[in-house]
């Protein structure tokens, strides 16, 4: 199972939230045991690693990043463009190095802000939202840009966060104002000896997760760096990174089905699988799924660039489209045999796709993209070729209906 970077992320983030919040209490601002320190430092612990890797990865990996030359690919290489990214590929070659400037002052510069005071770390939280929010708007990141917005939360304190409260009565902000007056001049009440178990617990926690770090660290340090993995099996201590490389050319897997019983007869009518969101159909517009994810979408465009041999389970799904299985149909938008048999051929054919131009678009061919065939990506198989193939991988061979 392919394990996403992200997912390790919504690992750690919601490890870190057990320690956040009280456990027995239903007030919305609870008496005692605020927040520990150490967890909202956990918080811009994890912040810190996910910009800071991100932005490492990308300096000691593709040149093009070096070279500020990375954008002028990306819109139209990213796994699942959006419309947005359909404008933004076509913008001037110096807004694309100024917008690699910016990404690497955000990635290598801003997350050192955390440690520079009140203001700065502040500041660090309102531009790491700031840019979450421009990404999600240029691009379907899954949910990454989403969850990459709650530890950053952790920048701001109670004052920064205050206005969001209500001022009247004995709402919260009035009842946290209460309650840090009581600390300031020593009058709180004495603390239960819940509170005495919490913060052990609390310190105990600060401990796992600064041994967890070294590896981290070394990790960062390492001219060897690697992205998206793990140190512990429990993944509550990750390291991260995006886009290490740019891929400088858009390839696509296009899926086909015939029910020609001669697969190489050139009269044979190949008709194609479509997909939810990633590109297949040049006249169909780039979808906006963000923050949902479309797994199978994601791992055509790993595949794209790979070989069938390195990814084996693409011969497995072509054997469930050859029997119509309503589970595998159903994780894509167009199947062009529906309502009849199976197809008797399934093939996979490579593309190299690339944006049209927004003036032919409006033109009227309605064309958001345009497509050149490279060759065969995986041959013709049906349903009897891959018998071997999936007795071999202890694969259940799927039966037409």
């Amino acid at each position: 199972m392919h394990f996403w970077g992200w997912e390790s992320q919504l690992l750690e983030t919601g490890f870190l939230g057990i320690f956040l919040c009280p456990l027995w209490t239903l007030s919305q601002v609870p008496k005692h045991s605020p927040p520990s320190r150490i967890v909202i430092w956990a918080y811009r612990w994890l912040i810190f690693r996910i910009m800071l890797g991100a932005g490492l990865i990308k300096i000691r990996g593709d040149r093009c990043w070096r070279d500020l030359t990375c954008m002028d690919y990306h819109y139209e290489t990213q796994p699942v463009p959006n419309p947005v990214a359909y404008y933004m590929h076509r913008s001037p070659w110096w807004f694309h190095q100024f917008e690699t400037l910016v990404n690497h002052f955000i990635e290598l510069g801003v997350p050192f802000f955390i440690f520079l005071g009140r203001r700065m770390c502040t500041l660090h939280g309102l531009l790491q939202i700031l840019f979450q929010v421009l990404l999600v708007i240029s691009g379907n990141l899954s949910f990454l840009n989403w969850l990459t917005i709650v530890p950053s939360i952790a920048c701001f304190d109670d004052a920064a966060l205050g206005f969001l409260f209500s001022s009247k009565g004995r709402g919260a902000k009035s009842r946290v104002l209460e309650i840090q007056a009581k600390e300031a001049e020593g009058k709180g009440a004495p603390l239960p000896y819940s509170c005495y178990i919490r913060k052990v617990a609390n310190v105990s926690f600060g401990i796992l997760i600064a041994y967890l770090s070294t590896p981290v660290v070394v990790n960062l340090l390492s001219s060897q760096q690697v992205m998206n993995t793990s140190f512990n099996p429990l993944r509550i201590v990750n390291t991260y990174g995006a886009f290490g490389s740019i891929t400088k050319e858009r390839t696509e897997v296009v899926i086909q089905g015939t029910s020609s019983l001669d697969a190489n007869d050139p009269a044979a009518l190949w008709e194609e699988y479509g997909f939810k969101c990633k590109p297949g159909d040049l006249r169909k517009r780039p979808c906006l799924i963000s923050p949902y994810h479309y797994r199978l979408d994601w791992l055509m465009w790993f595949a794209a660039f790979q070989t069938y041999e390195q990814n084996e389970w693409i011969i497995h799904l072509a054997g469930k489209l050859l029997a119509n299985e309503k589970e595998a149909l159903s994780l894509i938008a167009f199947n062009p045999f529906e309502g009849k048999k199976p197809p008797r051929w399934v093939r996979g054919e490579h593309f190299r796709y690339k944006f049209s131009r927004p003036g032919g678009n409006h033109a009227g061919d309605g064309k958001w993209w345009i497509r050149k065939r490279i060759g065969p990506y995986f041959p013709p198989v049906n349903l009897e070729a891959l018998r071997k193939f999936f007795e071999a991988r202890n694969w259940p061979l799927p039966s037409q209906d």
